[in-house]
């Protein structure tokens, strides 16, 4: 395989890498501590991610306990996820905060659906803009012939289509994951 074509499904992985992330941030109607990955709490003047200032446990498949390792944070914990776009009204139980996880409706799970294929959409958008980029270096670089060229344009277009592929395969999984009852 050319080594423009492997520079290319390098860039592709990354890309998928980052589009895996962002679906685990989507709600299933499970309690998944990446759920939490977003949000950002006010730790002594500085946004910090939840995880690093607290522990998260889910005692039940519907519910998150979060735990600070300072009780004094507890606040600043729920202003957070008040603050954020998750949809879940936390309880704080003075040393620690409770998320219930509410079941989703039919139409909710259609929304995180649309939401999930929005991302997968992005995902390929950015995989055909790293095919696009490296087809343009490869017409710019003198060092291949003809042949050469075309089989490098080739390389490059199965890893593509391969990453497109993969994409594909992911949102089918979380699909199935979303509209599970």
């Amino acid at each position: 395989m050319d080594a423009y074509a492997l520079e290319a499904k390098d860039k592709m992985t990354k890309s998928i890498d980052s589009f895996k992330v962002t679906l685990s941030s989507l709600r299933t109607g499970r309690a998944s501590a990446a759920m939490l990955n977003g949000i950002e709490v006010d730790y002594y003047g500085s946004p910090t991610p939840i995880n690093q200032i607290a522990s998260i446990s889910s005692p039940e498949p519907r519910q998150l306990l979060i735990k600070p390792y300072d009780k004094n944070d507890v606040k600043n914990i729920v202003s957070a996820i008040f603050a954020s776009d998750l949809g879940i009204t936390p309880v704080n139980e003075g040393i620690q905060v409770r998320l219930m996880i509410p079941v989703l409706t039919e139409e909710r799970r259609k929304e995180i659906v649309k939401q999930a294929r929005k991302y997968a959409e992005d995902c390929k958008v950015a995989i055909r803009n790293i095919r696009r980029d490296y087809m343009d270096i490869l017409k710019i670089d003198d060092s291949y012939s003809e042949d050469e060229l075309r089989r490098a344009q080739d390389d490059v277009q199965k890893v593509t289509d391969e990453a497109v592929k993969n994409v594909d395969l992911i949102l089918a999984d979380k699909e199935k994951e979303i509209m599970a009852i």
